[in-house]
């Protein structure tokens, strides 16, 4: 199946990009469970423009109206609420979207043993946004789940591979190409002579090209194939593109 382009017209914004992600996420889960072992099943995570839970306006209006009521309470007694002093430093916050494919272990309290994660225009678009979805993907490896990440996002030239390669510190060797801002990588974290290591396959991608058959590596248990060109064949029938 040929790649297209879901971020500029003809299909955007007519077709949003949203809504095939999150379909490419479930046939990527369909296509996990015919390969997956019964013990494994396969969550799909996405939250999009995520914020913070604690709005600091809504907190403040609901602390007031519960003392109000706490003050006007048959027992007559009233409620102080506390605040806890100034912050000492009041930082930005950079919070991903996430788009995401889960594998969990069933024989071991649903423990996390694999992700793939789809990149959105959001996560390429700033250096902040870049460098936080490094580290999360980051996070997850030294958990120990295998990692895919996928980037068929036209509208950002960012490779997100790269920015994990700088925050680890490696050389260039281990960098994709300046011009390679369409991929799939997967990365197998794997523990070899008493050493940490994480195995990396990198697959460039194109439009109009067929995406590649990648190993999903999972934590505790053999990798298996993630067939990334029949999912996204199903993806586009579905959505009927």
């Amino acid at each position: 199946m040929p790649l297209l382009d879901h971020f500029h017209p003809p299909l955007y914004p007519q077709r949003t990009w949203e809504s095939f992600h999150s379909r490419w996420a479930n046939s990527i889960a369909d296509e996990l469970h015919r390969v997956l072992p019964k013990r494994f099943f396969v969550e799909v995570q996405t939250h999009l423009g995520s914020e913070v839970e604690t709005d600091i306006a809504e907190f403040e209006r609901l602390t007031a109206r519960e003392g109000e009521e706490a003050n006007g309470a048959a027992v007559g007694i009233a409620v102080q609420t506390w605040s806890p002093p100034a912050a000492t430093h009041v930082l930005p916050g950079v919070f991903p979207d996430d788009i995401e494919v889960q594998v969990r272990d069933s024989r071991e309290d649903a423990r996390l043993v694999g992700v793939i994660e789809l990149v959105s225009p959001r996560n390429k678009d700033r250096p902040d946004a870049r460098r936080a979805f490094a580290i999360k993907s980051l996070s997850y490896l030294q958990r120990g789940p295998g990692v895919v990440v996928l980037d068929i996002v036209t509208s950002g030239r960012a490779n997100l591979h790269n920015e994990m390669i700088q925050l680890l510190g490696l050389d260039a060797t281990c960098r994709l190409a300046d011009d390679v801002s369409l991929y799939a990588v997967s990365y197998g974290p794997v523990r070899r002579q008493e050493q940490n290591q994480i195995d990396v396959w990198t697959a460039p991608l194109a439009l109009g090209a067929a995406l590649p058959l990648l190993p999903l590596v999972l934590k505790g248990y053999a990798p298996v194939p993630l067939d990334l060109d029949a999912a996204y064949r199903d993806a586009c029938e579905r959505s009927r593109l």
